[in-house]
């Protein structure tokens, strides 16, 4: 891991103004509500949390398809907000995406290779020779026979066809991929496929990873840190390691306690969260998680606690105790 991020988020924020009815007032989301992180060449930073947490606001910030509303957000030393129109372009190509659905980001009436092509043709000045061959190494990259590239995106299973978004994805050679449950909805068994495919890519092309996904037991085999998102808060962050091991976030703990597993000598004890995840329309005061705690105090009702390091992680709650 270098020294120097490839990317780095400051206290990034996306607010959405929505409409109450015909003759209401409009009304705040406030999204994701302040993101602070790293990112390095090579890692993979998993995003981790409930559906409506904001993971996915926050992906689409990274991948730069949205900006935010407060924050800044650096990529390998430049400011995002400050570059001129023609290099943002430019940067685009070092940013891609996976999404989780991958029929729905294919076009049906476009073969693969047309598909695969189409990046090319917008972003290089490579002839139709050379885009052919680049289109043939990355099918063979990501397990897909050549031939392949003449037939259609319903012609083919659902693993195969996120194979197929993943080789798109890497048609310009970025440096940092976006994974927006990329194998949610995939059967088990391909799931473990498309995840190994991941890792090799990640090995040979040295990719950074930002992998967002509710699925802990994903989580755990491929994450290098893990960043847990509560309401558009960031509540924890660390390594995968230290977060398994001992989680320190009420929240992180109620998830991990969620997450199957096949070892009988590490069972967890079951922690149901009481309570319906709040409205970002109206958050609650102080921690927005206190509604829900376990462990919750007056201060929780009041002042929001701010990400600190405890116990080897960022830890966002006044009751974990901080390092002796």
């Amino acid at each position: 891991m270098s020294a120097a991020p490839l990317l780095h988020a400051h206290d990034l924020r996306r607010d959405y103004a929505v409409k109450r009815g015909t003759f209401g007032k409009a009304a705040t989301v406030k999204a994701l509500a302040g993101a602070s992180f790293e990112l390095h060449a090579g890692e993979t930073l998993a995003v981790v949390g409930e559906s409506g947490s904001g993971k996915s606001t926050l992906a689409r910030l990274i991948a730069l398809i949205e900006e935010p509303t407060v924050g800044t957000l650096t990529i390998d030393g430049r400011n995002v907000a400050d570059l001129a129109r023609r290099d943002a372009k430019a940067l685009r190509r070092d940013i891609q995406m996976v999404f989780q659905n991958p029929y729905g980001s294919l076009n049906p009436r476009q073969t693969v290779g047309a598909a695969l092509e189409e990046p090319l043709i917008v972003s290089t000045d490579m002839d139709g020779k050379a885009r052919k061959a680049a289109v043939r190494d990355i099918m063979n990259k990501v397990g897909l026979r050549p031939e392949y590239a003449a037939r259609y995106p319903h012609m083919f299973s659902g693993g195969q066809r996120q194979r197929i978004a993943i080789a798109r994805a890497l048609m310009l050679r970025p440096r940092i991929v976006v994974l927006d449950e990329p194998v949610s909805a995939l059967d088990v068994s391909v799931r473990a496929q498309v995840l190994n495919l991941l890792a090799d890519l990640q090995d040979t092309l040295q990719l950074a990873y930002i992998f967002v996904s509710h699925d802990l037991s994903v989580v755990e085999h491929i994450a290098d840190r893990i960043m847990v998102i509560y309401l558009g808060h960031v509540v924890e962050l660390g390594t995968g390691e230290a977060l398994f091991a001992a989680p320190q976030h009420p929240y992180t703990r109620a998830l991990l306690s969620a997450t199957p597993t096949t070892d009988p000598t590490a069972r967890r004890e079951r922690i149901v969260l009481k309570g319906e995840l709040p409205s970002p329309l109206n958050p609650p005061s102080g921690c927005v998680f206190h509604t829900r705690c376990p462990l919750a105090f007056d201060k929780c009702r009041v002042d929001e606690p701010p990400l600190v390091s405890k116990h080897g992680r960022d830890v966002a709650c006044w009751a974990v105790p901080a390092d002796a």
